[in-house]
């Protein structure tokens, strides 16, 4: 069944001497905002960490609810429209038809919702191939991840031992490289959850709870030389008392500040900033900290 609640909510994480998302446009360096100085995180990135535990809990057997389907549809196993020519075969429908008949394409995208627990979430253009299965909008939503504070990126030298090609294993030099870190940065984003269109996509309550669990546990299963130290600080949930909702969401973001105790001197860990939460939730609003 699907879930009955509007949510919104706020995540708040950290990064220490690591890169939390490389800008393939500027050397994989830290995403900036050139103009601000405050560093960045795409929703992509962030979306790309929940599918990736998602994945890992479903290969690990957790077993959430039976009978729904908990694999994820963007990943590099197979190519999309093979996903989508499965989901007819699944179905029994018509292949490769030419003007395909809207009931067919429905009960293709359902079969999609009932399987992919990314399509129930975040919603996907299946639309391409011989056996499109349409278009879902996903009622869960990620806003880019802004940094508190401007951040500093380093550009940190490296060595290593091991030579790439033979002509350069002969001269017995080491190669240099280079890896750009953040020494520390404090990121905030906001999501939403739309109950109205979950009701499409079938988004029940147990998804929820383990979006949540996904969230808060993102980063304890991506780690990496590269990413340095992440954790996820604080996660501040909206929980509302309808379909609808009963209050702007940036009237409920607005409920969180994040202020830097010293501005003299640069952050360099979560104890640098003071969180301050205003409790004094409007009519039939639900906050829940995790």
């Amino acid at each position: 069944m699907a879930i009955k609640n509007r949510y919104d909510f706020v995540m708040l994480f950290d990064v220490e001497n690591g890169n939390p998302n490389g800008d393939p446009d500027a050397g994989n360096a830290p995403r900036i905002d050139a103009e601000t100085g405050y560093g960045f995180v795409t929703d992509v990135c962030l979306k790309r960490k929940i599918r990736n535990y998602v994945e890992l809990i479903n290969d690990s057997e957790i077993c959430y609810e039976e009978g729904m389907g908990y694999n994820i549809l963007i990943k590099p196993d197979k190519a999309l429209n093979t996903k989508f020519t499965e989901a007819y075969i699944k179905e029994g429908l018509e292949l490769k038809q030419k003007g395909k008949k809207p009931d067919d394409v429905k009960k293709a995208r359902e079969y999609m919702c009932r399987n992919y627990y990314d399509v129930r979430a975040f919603g996907a253009v299946m639309s391409t191939g011989d056996d499109p299965c349409g278009i879902v909008r996903g009622p869960v939503q990620i806003n880019f991840a802004r940094s508190l504070s401007p951040i500093n990126i380093q550009d940190v030298t490296i060595t290593r031992q091991a030579r790439t090609t033979e002509d350069r294993q002969t001269t017995g030099e080491t190669e240099m490289g280079r890896k750009s870190v953040i020494p520390y940065a404090l990121y905030k984003s906001e999501g939403y959850i739309s109950a109205a269109l979950a009701e499409k996509t079938g988004l029940s309550d147990n998804d929820i709870e383990i979006l949540w669990d996904a969230i808060q546990n993102m980063f304890e299963h991506d780690h990496s030389a590269a990413r340095g130290k992440m954790c996820m600080r604080k996660l501040y949930i909206f929980k509302h008392s309808n379909i609808l909702g009963r209050c702007p969401s940036h009237i409920l973001f607005d409920k969180i500040k994040v202020n830097l105790n010293n501005e003299n001197f640069p952050p360099r860990n979560f104890e640098d900033y003071t969180i301050t939460v205003d409790k004094n939730m409007p009519e039939d609003i639900e906050l829940l900290e995790r």
